[in-house]
């Protein structure tokens, strides 16, 4: 065991004043953090110190990864600028007395040894305590850690310490000289311990939290940096829980909220659990910037808890390493007594266990977007939003999520008419001035009148029927809606390349090849996107109005897998909020608001059958309803395409181990029909691949998303026959089969015959 001196905290400070038991008060939270946003993340890192301090009565306050800087800095950690800003960043925490009387666990990157860390900084009573690196960083799926910072190895043992020196050179940290720097934790004279882990460390097979409670560490707060992502809510609980049932503990989760420059958004839900039980939990989704949470504890629960496993004391006897910080008595600064902020002793009630509250996947494919474009609206600067709303089921999804944005600003604005969510709204719905600078919106569509705008851009290929649900739809929701045709547009185009070729394509219905009835569907679509930001740029100016409008995309993740999109049609825009949303998903989700938000219209338009409406029209056409049906182009269906895109990406596989798992999978399905699947698959994966290099912006939700950009890093050239893998494929058709089914299939086994039913682009 050893002990470094640290000579600022007691343990009266720490537990506060004595009375039922060793009580101790902790506190968590969800910041809305910007990337460089240094300024801002400092004003909402105070906020959060304050609130857990003088609302919570916390004498412990747990942060966010990096939330000094914004965790989506990316490359920008590369530059010094960045670790100086974090340290000016500290030091006004500091002279604004955010550690005054509180135990404040900061998330910041530090330069040590020639190495870029990314850390913890526990600073009490204006003094830094402890500076402790990661040791394992999230590198999978999103996260590029490694790019950006080292993995901490402890020293031999033996070594000397290691420190690192704040810069003396800010007057906060004038002749504070060095402070321990490693996996030490703090120990207080009256026993009670306090450590820490970081994101990552809490999902690795060798979790730091075991060897922590090993050696006797009671309170672990982890400050995390983790984005949404559909269904995985559980996973992270259940490691918390996981783990404090099974080593005791109060375990302290924060992380970041909200879209901080990024497709990311992280989906705070701070948590505090206590053996195995979840005592207090923040919201998943909301426009707040800043949502602290506490809990009181009674430590000695823990002690008795952990008492009671006798393989864990044997194992704890063993001797797990005891780096600890031992914090000896001092008397608080002239602010930390003024600021005072425990709670009376009589008021101290140990915090009893709560359900823990999950969203339906419905719920999140709607919540977590429209957080997600609240953020990136008013921190682009833009005046609203322009979708170009076709009717179908993907705009429509898209029109629902900025509908239910509306709706939760509309709510944290009525809560708080003085809060920072009331300011933003009058501001984007220039209303600032209005009711002498009070004025809040009466309704949801009050807010949508003025930011989003909706059009229907219809062609002689276009169908009645939605013509019509596009224009309810944007009634119902309160949009600024048009419809307008734009067939002078698709017959001037036609016209130029007839003048400058001398030939009319024609479509495929009409006697034209499949090159001719694809260009013929490709201008209709790349047209629409001319048009999109055409009124983008303008409407705020027909409006009598200022600023410009963020052009919003609906292209679901399955198209954007199979490439069943046009190369910079209305799948081109600012940003996406479905991209990386199956269209299953989606489904549901248009049902789930239909009856949340009773919008009726959207259960019609969810049982619609998903349709380009690119082609003529066939004689007999029913109820409207167009004949040109997307499975039908596609050559599969949505579901089958959720499933590809899981197998491809979730669970790591090529041809012949797709085929593999789907000959069992779809054991009603004989061998050569699995097979053309499989096939069909990835011809036009691989010979689309090239679209999702120019893919807009999406908001993350699916583990299976494409994206090329971040996520989904793949060649997009191939080697569409895929030779070696198919062979395979057919060798293993081959074995299953008898000799009265030996004939090879065609069709589908041959990928290029199905591309006269799909829309594609060169």
């Amino acid at each position: 065991m050893s002990s470094i001196p640290a000579g600022n905290v007691s343990a009266e400070d720490l537990a506060g004043p004595p009375s039922r038991g060793s009580y101790v008060t902790v506190a968590t939270c969800n910041l809305n953090q910007w990337a460089l946003d240094f300024d801002g993340n400092a004003k909402r890192t105070l906020r959060s110190c304050v609130e857990a301090r003088d609302v919570h009565g916390a004498s412990y306050r747990l942060g966010p990864e990096l939330e000094l800087c914004g965790y989506g800095c990316e490359d920008h950690f590369l530059e010094s600028d960045t670790f100086a800003h974090c340290w000016e960043s500290l030091a006004w925490l500091l002279d604004a007395g955010a550690t005054d009387g509180l135990l404040c666990d900061f998330g910041m990157p530090v330069l040590h040894g020639g190495a870029r860390y990314n850390c913890r900084v526990l600073v009490r009573d204006r003094r830094v305590l402890l500076v402790r690196p990661k040791t394992a960083l999230a590198d999978g799926g999103n996260y590029r850690e490694g790019r950006y910072f080292t993995a901490y190895v402890r020293p031999e043992p033996g070594g000397p310490a290691e420190t690192v020196s704040p810069p003396g050179h800010l007057p906060a940290f004038a002749g504070a000289g060095p402070v321990p720097f490693g996996l030490q934790f703090l120990a207080c004279a009256d026993g009670t311990t306090v450590g820490c882990e970081s994101c990552e460390e809490l999902w690795t097979p060798r979790a730091t939290h075991i060897d922590m409670a090993l050696a006797g560490v009671e309170i672990i707060g982890n400050g995390s940096g983790s984005h949404h992502e559909l269904r995985k809510l559980h996973t992270r609980i259940d490691l918390m829980r996981s783990a404090t049932r099974k080593c005791g503990g109060v375990y302290l989760y924060a992380n970041q909220r909200g879209c901080d420059g990024g497709r990311l958004y992280y989906d705070g839900c701070a948590v505090v659990v206590c053996n195995g039980e979840v005592l207090a939990q923040a919201p998943q989704f909301s426009v707040d910037d800043v949502e602290v949470i506490s809990a009181t504890v009674d430590l000695d629960d823990v002690r008795s808890y952990r008492a009671s496993i006798p393989s864990f004391g044997r194992q704890a006897a063993r001797g797990a390493a005891r780096h600890y910080i031992s914090v000896a008595p001092t008397p608080p600064t002239p602010d930390a007594a003024a600021a005072g902020g425990t709670a009376p002793p009589c008021d101290r009630v140990p915090s009893l266990p709560i359900e823990l509250a999950v969203h339906s996947p419905e719920e999140e494919c709607c919540m977590g977007p429209a957080c997600w474009m609240w953020d990136y609206l008013r921190r682009s600067g833009a005046s609203g939003f322009f979708l170009p709303l076709s009717g179908g089921a993907d705009s429509s999804a898209t029109a629902a999520i900025v509908y239910v944005m509306c709706t939760m600003v509309h709510a944290a604005a009525h809560r708080d008419p003085d809060g920072a969510v009331a300011v933003e709204c009058r501001r984007i719905c220039h209303r600032a001035d209005a009711d002498a600078g009070r004025w809040v919106p009466d309704a949801p569509q009050t807010i949508a009148a003025a930011i989003f705008h909706t059009c229907y851009m219809g062609t002689t290929n276009s169908s009645e029927a939605t013509r019509s649900r596009a224009q309810r739809l944007g009634a119902a929701i309160g949009a600024y809606h048009l419809a307008i045709g734009i067939d002078p547009m698709v017959d001037a185009a036609v016209a130029v390349f007839g003048a400058a070729c001398g030939r009319i394509p024609r479509f495929s219905s009409r006697g034209g090849t499949t090159a001719e009835d694809l260009a013929l569907q490709n201008i209709q679509a790349r047209l629409r996107m001319v048009v999109a930001y055409l009124l983008a740029q303008l409407l705020p100016w027909v409006r009598k109005a200022s600023g410009f409008l963020l052009v919003v995309a609906s292209a679901n993740v399955d198209e954007g897998l199979r490439g069943y999109m046009t190369k910079y049609d209305c799948s081109s825009a600012d940003l996406n909020p479905i991209g990386s949303i199956s269209k299953m998903d989606l489904a549901r989700m248009l049902r789930f608001v239909a009856d949340r938000y009773e919008l009726p219209v959207l259960t019609e338009i969810a049982d619609a059958p998903p349709t380009a409406e690119l082609r003529p029209q066939e004689e007999g056409d029913a109820d409207g309803e167009h004949s040109q049906k997307d499975e039908d182009d596609m050559g599969m269906t949505y579901e089958e395409l959720g499933v590809f895109g899981a197998l491809r990406k979730v669970h790591r596989c090529g041809p012949v181990s797709m085929f593999r798992r789907l000959r069992h999978t779809w054991a009603a399905l004989g061998a050569d029909e699995v097979a053309a699947k499989v096939k069909r698959f990835f011809y036009y994966y691989s010979v689309n691949r090239h679209k999702m290099c120019v893919i807009t912006p999406s908001y993350h939700a699916e583990g299976y998303s494409p994206d090329d950009n971040r996520f989904d890093l793949r060649p997009f050239v191939y080697n569409t026959r895929w030779t070696r893998q198919f062979a395979a494929i057919d060798r293993l058709v081959a074995k299953r089969k008898t000799p009265d089914d030996a004939q090879e299939s065609a069709g589908p086994g041959d990928p290029e015959s199905a591309s006269k039913r799909t829309k594609t682009s060169p």
